[in-house]
């Protein structure tokens, strides 16, 4: 039977990064971003709309996102566009959100 015990080196490795991840989306405010971005790109005006985040508090959380590796920006004009830049992240948002969400809110 072949062994298919993991390293515990890699295993750590790999719950550091949950963990770190868990802890970004472990605030409401920022897993309705999150779960916002994961419908596409947006920027900061229409999340506030959709998420009911507001200056500055919006300006904290995504500054979070960023530091974490979550989300990317571009800028066009005045606007900053916010999309998720982590695959697994989106891969757990979208779990998360067929999961949780109503049918009403998809």
């Amino acid at each position: 039977m072949p062994d298919t015990a993991m390293d515990p080196n890699a295993l750590r490795a790999a719950a550091a990064e949950v963990a770190a991840l868990m802890r970004a989306l472990g605030n409401q405010d920022r897993l309705m971003l999150m779960c916002q971005l994961s419908q596409g790109e947006a920027c900061v005006g229409e999340l506030e709309t959709a998420c009911g985040v507001f200056q500055p508090s919006l300006s904290q959380h995504l500054g979070v996102l960023r530091r974490e590796g979550l989300v990317d920006t571009r800028r066009d004009g005045k606007h900053i566009y916010y999309r998720i830049a982590d695959d697994k992240a989106l891969a757990i948002l979208r779990a998360l959100y067929n999961t949780f969400c109503p049918q009403g809110v998809r």
